[in-house]
């Protein structure tokens, strides 16, 4: 009884090692843009083309593109612009596809003073920075403002926009929790850190861009270009770039338990910048810088 139970867990061992292996070798990933200049460097660079073995799935009025990138099984879609577009073809993806990991490559404003036009970050970890309560002045105490009891504000104001971390909850037994900020996979960050002094120089406006690991990012529903807010972001919450996506990215991917990365390369300087924003000249270009990136650290993954 005993030696039958030894074999058994001796098959039940090698059988799970076999499933870690296969699972390595059957990794889907999931590649996202947003909005077409995004989805153009995407095609362009990942030479996505019925030609080249490329299929096209679509779902709920979503083109989905299954194809192979570097020895990597992989599906291509957009999420298109919004928080809330985001969240919700991310999910769609999920109950559609066997996707085992997330990757984005696409365009921000920055917002960290140090980064230029051009310039890729990929962050740590995402937060919201729409997630707020606006509020009324106090009559009686100008500057001052109305705060429900609720309300207990533990991130600095911009005037009446008080903003609050959101409660989520990923299926696990713990419940609602407050999150600050959602990660990306610390295993997809060392991958990406390990590929960077291997990368070619890139240039956007005569300047070789700097491609950087680490820090964080914002997201919101809002169209960021306004040097006041800005400064506020960066202050508030050390924010190296600001989107309209990410942060629901992270949020979905970290409710379903899947690794995330997310590369980001600088359009503009969402209201840094001198005069009118100059993210009509550069999404393209700047998109295609992002996405070679992101098609390294693919390549790069083991």
């Amino acid at each position: 009884m005993i030696r039958n139970g030894l074999a058994l867990v001796s098959f039940t061992l090698t059988f799970l090692a076999l499933a870690v292996s296969a699972s390595a070798a059957e990794r889907l990933y999931a590649v996202l843009g947003a909005y077409r200049p995004e989805m153009e460097a995407l095609h362009e660079v990942l030479e996505i083309d019925e030609a080249n073995g490329w299929e096209l799935v679509q779902h709920l009025g979503v083109d989905f593109w299954r194809g192979e990138v570097d020895g990597k099984q992989v599906v291509v879609f957009s999420t298109s612009v919004s928080t809330v577009n985001a969240a919700y073809r991310l999910q769609l993806a999920f109950e559609r596809f066997p996707i085992t990991h997330v990757l984005f490559a696409g365009v921000a404003g920055g917002t960290d003073p140090s980064l230029n036009v051009g310039d890729v970050v990929i962050p740590e970890r995402w937060a919201y920075h729409d997630e707020a309560a606006y509020l009324n002045e106090d009559p009686d105490q100008p500057g001052e403002y109305l705060v429900p009891d609720y309300l207990k504000p533990k991130i600095e104001n911009f005037g009446m926009i008080f903003p609050d971390s959101i409660l989520a909850d990923r299926g696990d037994g713990e419940g609602l929790r407050e999150m600050a900020f959602f990660p990306c996979d610390p295993e997809l960050l060392d991958v990406a850190r390990k590929v960077l002094p291997d990368l070619p120089p890139m240039k956007k406006g005569g300047r070789v861009v700097d491609v950087s690991v680490g820090g964080n990012g914002v997201a919101g529903t809002v169209f960021l270009d306004n040097a006041e807010y800005r400064k506020w972001i960066f202050r508030v919450w050390q924010a190296r770039c600001t989107d309209m996506e990410s942060t629901a990215l992270a949020h979905v991917a970290w409710a379903n338990q899947k690794p995330i990365l997310i590369v980001r390369g600088l359009s503009d300087l969402a209201g840094g910048q001198h005069g009118k924003n100059p993210i009509d000249d550069n999404e393209l270009g700047v998109s295609q810088i992002a996405s070679r990136v992101l098609r390294a650290i693919i390549a790069a993954h083991d």
